[in-house]
């Protein structure tokens, strides 16, 4: 009969080890910081001594081990792996080209932004194109995957199916059946009978994320683990979850839109950061080979005070978006500021910049600044597109429906270079845009034929330019 693995209560701040479970931690007072983690059995100081004696010095550190051979990096021969694309473009692009055997792949999200979904189509296409799946369902029923996958419209019929949330048994069917791709949805649902915690506490997702990690790379199954989001944003768990896995891809979007946003933010086999759009439909999720005509789609010609478009780099990928800022007179004592898509603080600190540096007050005066799509502008190539929208609604003038604003503001009013400029450039080109207003420093060398650019060396000089 195996013997039940031993277990002991980590403090997650200190690393304090207890016995048994307790609300405070004793050694640095925090509370509901203790987790449930297997130990191995610890080896008695005289059977190391009597180890010492037999190997002699340092060879009683090894006991239990064997010694293995350790050839040199040149030495290492064999090739990569080849990929296993899933059709769906927009997902193989994110990837790195698409799935690498024996990976490791984290999906999270909030939940119905359509997680299940995406790895329901792409268990489909990969089953189609020959490589056996294992769906693990463990928050829906095996009537309601079915329901969904009939729905979707997809072939996903001949995909194998458990809906199971024991580990071990999870694992064994696995390894019996072989697949060459496994989705366990989510990680959150599954428990090892190992750990005494409940499903989807620390211990519980650690342990399971590692166990499953080990047989992706022992088997060569690649396996893909949905993971939930917490409040701030964050997949819920450990953060060592985000460190086992090879791959983390986060689902964005805003849940009334009909398009999402699938982001890289780490990648062992691929580049981070890249971008992949999908629109929501009752087929399911449909790739966005074009997302700067998807986002600025809706987009009139002659657009209202306060609209300008700007250009981000996702990755390698230029793409442009909107960005609306509405500045009106404040209804109550403290001014709102408002702002979707954009940072905060970043919002205060061009709103004192155009004070300071522009002369534009806005103690007085509302501001709401979104940018349309439900994207989030990281980078501060953006920070002139929002200067410009909060100086059109300011002075309740339109900027020119055909122009795109790219620079940093730095404190002094001040307009940066950005990099990528010329990539940039050409996007907005091919999207019909007609004048670009950047820093002095990012002009490139070689001008685009159809869009004129015109370099400004700070705020004073673009506001004189655009509304005289």
């Amino acid at each position: 009969m195996a013997m039940k693995a031993k277990s002991v209560y980590r403090c997650t701040e200190c690393g304090a080890e207890s016995l048994r479970w307790q609300g405070k931690c004793d050694t640095c007072g925090e509370w509901n910081t203790l987790v449930e983690e297997l130990v191995a059995p610890k080896v008695s100081a005289s059977k190391a001594a009597g180890a010492q004696r037999r190997l002699g010095g340092a060879n009683a550190f090894g006991e239990g081990g064997q010694v293995l051979e350790t050839p040199r990096l040149r030495d290492v021969l064999g090739a990569e792996e080849h990929r296993w694309t899933t059709g769906i473009a927009e997902f193989d692009f994110v990837l790195g080209g698409g799935v690498v055997p024996g990976s490791m792949v984290l999906v999270g999200g909030e939940p119905g932004i359509g997680k299940s979904t995406i790895l329901l189509q792409v268990a489909a296409r990969l089953e189609g194109e020959g490589h056996s799946c294992l769906y693990v369902s463990g928050e829906e029923s095996p009537l309601q995957v079915k329901l969904r996958a009939d729905r979707l419209g997809s072939t996903a019929g001949s995909v194998a199916l458990l809906g199971e949330t024991n580990l071990e048994t999870i694992l064994a069917t696995a390894a019996q059946a072989q697949p060459k791709v496994m989705v366990v949805d989510s990680i959150q649902t599954v428990f090892t009978g190992d750990l005494e915690g409940a499903p989807g506490n620390v211990g519980q997702v650690r342990e399971c994320a590692a166990r499953l990690m080990r047989f992706a790379k022992e088997s060569g199954t690649a396996v893909f683990v949905v993971g939930h989001v917490t409040k701030g944003g964050g997949i819920a768990g450990p953060k060592t979850l985000e460190h086992i896995v090879d791959t983390v891809l986060y689902f964005e979007g805003e849940g009334s839109a009909d398009h999402r946003v699938l982001r890289a933010t780490k990648n062992r086999f691929g580049s981070v950061d890249e971008i992949g759009v999908f629109r929501m439909t009752v087929q399911g999720l449909e790739a966005v080979e074009n997302p700067s005509a998807l986002f600025l789609g809706e987009r009139s010609e002659s657009p209202a005070s306060g609209s300008a478009v700007t250009c981000l780099m996702e990755g390698s990928r230029p793409m442009l978006l909107e960005v609306q800022g509405l500045a009106a007179k404040a209804g109550f004592g403290t001014p709102q500021r408002v702002s979707t898509g954009y940072d905060a603080r970043r919002l205060a600190l061009l709103l004192a910049v155009l004070d300071k540096r522009a002369g534009l007050s806005f103690a007085q005066l509302d501001v709401f600044l979104n940018v349309v799509g439900g994207v989030r502008v990281q980078e501060p190539a953006g920070d002139l597109a929002v200067a410009a929208a909060l100086a059109s609604s300011f002075y309740d003038k339109p900027l020119p429906g055909d122009a795109i604003f790219l620079g940093e503001v730095g404190l002094g009013g001040e307009i940066r270079g950005i990099s990528q400029a010329e990539r940039r450039l050409l996007e907005a080109e091919k999207m019909g845009m007609r004048r670009a207003f950047v820093s002095q420093r990012s002009v490139p060398k070689r001008l685009p034929k159809q869009l004129k650019v015109e370099g400004v060396p700070d705020l004073v000089a673009l506001f004189r330019a655009l509304f005289r």
